[in-house]
């Protein structure tokens, strides 16, 4: 099987833009409303918010408002 990088150009704004988005909604939905008394306490948190809520719960607009686990699973049919 060839796999191909999803790499644009050099200074090419939207290669990042799947990972900047992700990263707002930790920081809108999660980080900005809590503070945690140390690192492991966070990273805790985010893991769970993760697991528990952002792939199993949450409509991702990329994959047509399916949640990531339903996409897999559509995938692999």
């Amino acid at each position: 099987m060839d796999l191909q990088l999803s790499v644009g150009h050099t200074g090419q704004c939207w290669d990042n833009a799947l990972t900047e988005s992700f990263l707002a909604t930790i920081k809108r939905e999660l980080l900005d409303m809590n503070t945690w008394p140390g690192r492991t306490d966070a990273r805790t948190v985010i893991f769970d918010f993760i697991e528990g809520w952002y792939n199993l719960h949450r409509l991702h607009s990329s994959l047509g408002y399916r949640i990531p686990t339903d996409d897999e699973i559509a995938l692999a049919a």
